[in-house]
């Protein structure tokens, strides 16, 4: 049985970095515990102070199928390339004839959500486009 994975991001802002990822991957922002109708909720129940709010906030698969994203709120800002990206691959179940023209048009659509775009690649019949999240987190679109 393999073990399953969760990835974490260390973040400037990690709900504002959770909802660009729920929006470039299809998930949700992961609701509150059981009997809470929020977060905030939460939070005041068990005596988190109101400075700590924002600290962290993941988002789920809806399928249950891929790993929960974890955003962490540190002090410190991002300084050099990752040394681990995510491949996102929206272009896979499209007819190879089509990929490049979906994955142009899916970098459009994140670049409205806040992603920056770096640069277009092609190598052995592979096309994709390296990206940058909102806090310059790398990502390639393939």
């Amino acid at each position: 049985m393999a073990t399953g994975i969760q990835v974490t991001f260390d973040a400037a802002d990690p709900d504002g970095l959770a909802r660009f990822w729920a929006t470039a991957l299809g998930y949700i922002l992961q609701p509150p515990p059981e009997g809470y109708v929020s977060w905030e909720e939460w939070a005041t129940d068990v005596g988190i102070p109101p400075e700590e709010e924002n600290s962290m906030s993941a988002v789920l698969d809806p399928d249950g199928d891929g790993p929960r994203l974890l955003f962490q709120r540190v002090p410190e800002p991002k300084t050099a390339k990752n040394r681990v990206h995510l491949d996102v691959n929206v272009g896979k179940a499209v007819p190879e004839r089509q990929r490049r023209t979906h994955v142009d048009a899916e970098a459009q659509r994140l670049v409205k959500a806040g992603a920056t775009q770096l640069r277009a690649a092609e190598e052995r019949g592979e096309y994709w486009i390296v990206m940058a999240d909102p806090e310059g987190n790398e990502f390639c679109l393939q």
